[in-house]
This record gives C-alpha cells, sequence and structure tokens, in this order.
C-alpha cells in the first residue's frame, strides 16, 4: 500500500505541473457572442449540474473550442456566448473539459436546422449533495442561489429541455451513503419544482469505475448503487453507464476523451426519451 501511494503521488506530482504549464494552452482566446439570439422556441436550454466531474478536469484540446453558432452557453455574468471549452469557470485554477459541448454536437445532428442549444454550467467541484441543499456557498459559488439565477435567466430566452446531474464523490463516505438517495431526490425534485415542470428530463451520470485505492473505488460503487435506484422514485429520470470510461492520472476525474464520450451518452439517452424509445427507466 505504501508503494502504491508513493507511485500514485508521485505520477499526480507530474500530471499536475505538466496541467499548470499546458491546461490553458488550447483555451479559447476571444470571446464571441451570437449575432443574433434564435426564437426562444426554437432555443434548447440544458442545465449541467453537480460537481468536479460535471464541470470539467479533462485537457482542452482545438477540437474542443471550434464554434457552432447554434450551441451557445451562458457566462458568469449571465451573458449567451458561442460555446467552446472550457464551459465552467467558477474554479479557474483547476477547472477544463466537461461534456456539455460534445452533448449539443451529438445533439444538434438529430434536431431540425432551427433548433439552437444553450448550455447553463452550475456545477462546482467538491460540493456535497449537503451543499446543493443548504444553499451553501462552495469555492465561492452560493450553490442554490447560483442555480436559480442561471436558470432563471435561461428561461427568459428559451425552453429548459432538461437536467445533466453528475455529482456524488464527495458524498462517497460512511456517514454520507445512508443518506445520499433521499438528498440527492430531495435536490432534482428543488430543480423541477422551480423550473415548474415536474416531469422534466434528469439525466444522470453514473461515478467512473476507475477510483483507486480499492476503498474508495467500494464506496464509489456504492453511490453508483443509490443513483441507479433514483429513477424508481423519480419519473422522467435516467442514468447513463460510465464503467468503461477512463480517467486522468489523479483517478477521480474523466479524461478528455472520456467527457467526450459522456456528453454523447447524454445526448443519446435524452433522443431516446424525446422520442418516446425509452423502455426502461
Amino acid at each position: 500500500m505504501k508503494r502504491y501511494l508513493v507511485l500514485l503521488m508521485a505520477g499526480m506530482a507530474l500530471w499536475m505541473n505538466g496541467m499548470a504549464q499546458s491546461k490553458t494552452a488550447n483555451f479559447p482566446k476571444k470571446v464571441v457572442y451570437p449575432k443574433e439570439m434564435p426564437a426562444k422556441k426554437n432555443f434548447w436550454i440544458f442545465i449541467m449540474a453537480g460537481q468536479s466531474n460535471m464541470a470539467g478536469r479533462g485537457v482542452v484540446e482545438p477540437q474542443d473550442t471550434v464554434p457552432n453558432p447554434r450551441i451557445l452557453a451562458m457566462n458568469l455574468q449571465d451573458k449567451w456566448v458561442v460555446a467552446k471549452e472550457p464551459l465552467h469557470l467558477y474554479q479557474p485554477k483547476v477547472t477544463g473539459m466537461d461534456s456539455g459541448l460534445s452533448f449539443a454536437r451529438e445533439l444538434l445532428k438529430h434536431v431540425g436546422d432551427s433548433i439552437t442549444i444553450g448550455l447553463v454550467p452550475t456545477a462546482v467541484g467538491g460540493s456535497s449533495i449537503q451543499y446543493w441543499m443548504d444553499d451553501s456557498i462552495f469555492n465561492g459559488v452560493h450553490l442554490w442561489s447560483n442555480f436559480k439565477d442561471k436558470t432563471g435567466t435561461a428561461m427568459k430566452y428559451g425552453v429548459v429541455k432538461g437536467i445533466l446531474w453528475h455529482q456524488g464523490e464527495s458524498d462517497a463516505f460512511p456517514a454520507k451513503i445512508p443518506v445520499y438517495k433521499k438528498k440527492v431526490e430531495t435536490v432534482l425534485t428543488r430543480f423541477r419544482t422551480f423550473i415548474g415542470d415536474d416531469s422534466l428530463p434528469i439525466i444522470m451520470g453514473e461515478l467512473g469505475s476507475y477510483t483507486r485505492p480499492p476503498l474508495r473505488a467500494k464506496r464509489w460503487a456504492e453511490i453508483n448503487e443509490i443513483v441507479k435506484t433514483v429513477p424508481n422514485d423519480l419519473k422522467n429520470c435516467y442514468v447513463v453507464p460510465t464503467s468503461d470510461l477512463t480517467c486522468n492520472p489523479d483517478y477521480i476525474h474523466f479524461n478528455n476523451k472520456s467527457q467526450r464520450i459522456l456528453g454523447k451518452r447524454y445526448a443519446d439517452k435524452y433522443l431516446q426519451i424525446s422520442s418516446g424509445k425509452q423502455e426502461t427507466k
């Protein structure tokens, strides 16, 4: 175990040093605003919420910053901009690529040319479910108030079509696991109530199956078992698998390749839901 921890720490140190030098190398140098906003009925809004694996810690590559005028994102000033990774900018020292842009790109392949996708980033790394319930300040963000502010602003321009949720790593502890299901269902229901749609599609991602050491992996697996049961109680709630996805050298965060795959899976699930082909929750 000691040898493992030494090797893990050495690997993480090398990775973090490389990230510090290169993680912003491909970040967009220019903010582009839409020339005109789409008609409200044609502007499909998706809220991204949770903690760091929704906020994104993947390395941004040039392909992740290719703009599409039909994919917009809300920035920290509640303004719509043409979306480029990274989308979540609450923690600038650690922010990276998330699954939002790949989700929107995949979705656009299957909807009419009149549709524009709007992404609303509200995820904050490290935030436990209790922080979302209490509207706590975490990493400088009032989680629930920020969700309401961003979502409320977005609803003035378009129609909220769904919520993408990934969270649970911070609750994978013996004292938190037994109460996790009730709390996450409370938070997700609160989201729907604010938006005014008690059957709004919610798509949840499993925690990664790659984490180490074995004890943490066991606890993450326990959270995943809970996540899989949430759709039993919340209608129109669905889960996408992540067991085959891979991670950064920290064994916590999805790498950029996996974030792109995860975004596509969120989109595929949403398309199944909206087409009525979803057979099981």
